[in-house]
This record gives C-alpha cells, sequence and structure tokens, in this order.
C-alpha cells in the first residue's frame, strides 16, 4: 500500500463541534491520507495530543513551545519537556523557532527558548521542527552555533528564499511545503519548490491553518493535504504515488520509523463528506 503522512498538522485543534475525529480521519483515508503527525505548541497542549495518539496508531506526535505562544508557556521546564519527549509517539521536539513577522517585540524571549529546546532536542537526540518567519538571520545563527544539525528535523511551512532553503539543506534539514504552495501570490514558494530536491521534501497540512486552492477559506484537514501534493507533483513534473512514496519515505527516514497500515475507522459513509479530489495512488 501506498501511504501519504500528512507531516504536521494541529488535530487536537480541529473544530469538532459539527465533526467528530473519526470522520475526520475517515475523509482523510478517503483520500489515503494514511498517517499523522500532531504537533503541540505548549507543553499544556500535549495531553489532549496524547488522547488521539493513544486511540490511533497512526498518529504520531511532536512537542515543543511555539514562540507565538510564549505567553502561555512562560515557564516551562527543560524537564518537563524533556518527559513529555520520553513518549514512545513523541517523535520530535516543536514547533519551536522565530516568529519576526507577528511579534518582533518578543525576539529576545523567542530567541532564548529556541536556543534552549535546540540544546534539548541535541541531548535527546529529538529531530526539530522549526518554525521560522521573517527570521532567517537569528534562526540560522542559533542552528548553526547550537549544533541543530545533530539533531536534525525540518522547517515546515516553508515561505522564506531559496537561500534559506539552501542554508537549511546544507544543514541537513528536510523542507516542508503546505497549500501555501498553491496561492496565486505564493510566487517565492514555487520557487523554492524548484529547488528543494525530492528526497529532502515534506508534504503538510498545518491544519486547521492553510487550506490550500480550491478549498481556501474552510477549515483545513488531512483529507486536503492530497490537494497540495497534487500540486507539486504536477509542478516538480513526478507522479502523485512517486511523491507520496518519496515523502512517505522521507518522513520515516527522519523520525527513525516504519510505518505500518493505518487502523481501520468505521464511519457510515454519508458521514464523510467531502470533494471528490482525484487520487492517483496506486495501492
Amino acid at each position: 500500500m501506498t501511504y501519504l503522512v500528512d507531516s504536521h498538522c494541529h488535530l487536537a485543534d480541529l473544530n469538532y463541534e459539527e465533526k467528530s475525529v473519526e470522520q475526520v480521519l475517515a475523509r482523510a483515508y478517503s483520500c489515503k491520507v494514511t498517517h499523522f503527525m500532531s504537533i503541540a505548541c505548549t507543553l499544556k497542549d500535549a495531553e489532549k495530543n496524547f488522547k488521539l495518539a493513544d486511540k490511533y496508531s497512526n498518529i504520531y506526535l511532536a512537542c515543543g513551545v511555539h514562540p507565538l505562544n510564549l505567553e502561555d508557556d512562560p515557564d516551562w521546564k527543560e524537564d518537563d519537556l524533556a518527559k513529555i519527549l520520553s513518549h514512545d509517539k513523541v517523535l520530535a521536539l516543536g514547533e519551536t523557532g522565530l516568529d519576526y513577522h507577528y511579534m518582533p517585540e518578543t525576539a529576545k524571549l523567542q530567541k532564548e527558548s529556541f536556543a534552549r529546546q535546540i540544546e534539548l532536542a541535541v541531548a535527546l537526540k529529538k529531530p526539530l521542527v522549526i518554525h521560522a518567519r521573517e527570521a532567517h538571520d537569528d534562526t540560522l545563527k542559533l542552528m548553526r552555533s547550537l549544533n541543530a544539525r545533530d539533531a536534525g528535523g525540518v522547517i515546515h511551512c516553508f515561505t522564506d528564499s531559496v537561500e534559506m532553503a539552501r542554508e537549511c539543506l546544507d544543514l541537513g534539514f528536510y523542507i516542508s511545503f503546505t497549500g501555501i504552495a498553491t496561492f496565486k501570490a505564493s510566487d517565492n514558494v514555487r520557487e523554492v519548490l524548484k529547488y528543494v530536491p525530492l528526497d529532502r521534501m515534506m508534504v503538510e497540512t498545518d491544519c486547521p491553518y492553510l487550506a490550500p486552492v480550491p478549498v481556501r477559506g474552510r477549515e483545513n484537514e488531512p483529507a486536503f493535504v492530497r490537494y497540495t501534493l497534487n500540486f507539486i507533483s504536477e509542478f516538480k513534473g513526478v507522479t502523485q504515488s512517486k511523491l507520496a512514496s518519496i515523502t512517505t519515505r522521507n518522513f520515516e527516514d527522519l523520525y527513525q520509523i516504519k510505518l505500518q497500515d493505518p487502523p481501520v475507522i468505521n464511519v457510515r459513509p454519508d458521514l464523510v463528506k467531502i470533494e471528490k479530489i482525484a487520487v492517483a495512488l496506486s495501492n
């Protein structure tokens, strides 16, 4: 079976008032999206993500302190985060990093938190999931000076320059693309898509945010990573099946895991309502 991984999503943050987790997973399965990395952006968020991962064998986790969530976890401790990271289903430390687009005024605090998390990831040999927005120089400076290469990881939701991508690739990191690649105004992201080789690429939704064209403006969910994959496969001139296989292998290589067939989800077909996304993945 050809798997397709949503390598970065926030499953616990979806709006479940009108849908269930089972419906979300069943819709993903209908689009052959079979495995998920759900991200906790604070230590407090880890518990609700654990509930999902404990129930479904194909949901994996990452936990870190997001640069825009520092006010929610201002006094986070390395020991507390290390305890979370020791769980078998937690494959990475993150989402961490720097964001000077929304909160440049907290740059000093962000850098201190990011540095501590890089050091912890290196010590625990956990890959990093890095958020970097309008913080090119400081992100790379900290990654280099604190030996982030020794932990490895991925720059998620990449929206920076080709030069930034080159420098991150040189440090051994993967580059992950969201539905932003499908947006009309995202020529810069498509320039990076041209540059990044398939064997260093991942795809993600970052749901519930950043739904791709043609469902932009809706709450994003893992099924919609198919739109992003389909767009990238056409853009790069490879089949959907090949791109799914390569990005899945990249996920396995980074996180040192071998994916297994997903568990069966029993949901009435009439409750799995989703657009007809072209699915060309072979079994």
